[in-house]
């Protein structure tokens, strides 16, 4: 699955390389577990939902 972001400062969405969001959750949610977290955005973006994690959306590539 390939996953976009976009930062709330940002007006484009960037495709995203696995490794980086996992950085970026981990940036967000500081001591939360950033690979249960990429778990649950890659299951609730399925249905085209954009998901909101701090200051950054994920969402899958359409």
């Amino acid at each position: 699955m390939n996953i976009q972001t976009q930062y709330s400062y940002e007006k484009n969405w960037s495709d995203t390389k696995e490794e980086d969001l996992l950085r970026i959750i981990a940036e967000e949610v500081g001591h939360a577990d950033p690979k249960g977290t990429l778990i649950y955005i890659k299951e609730a973006i399925k249905g085209g939902k954009v998901i909101i994690v701090g200051s950054c959306k994920f969402r899958a590539k359409v």
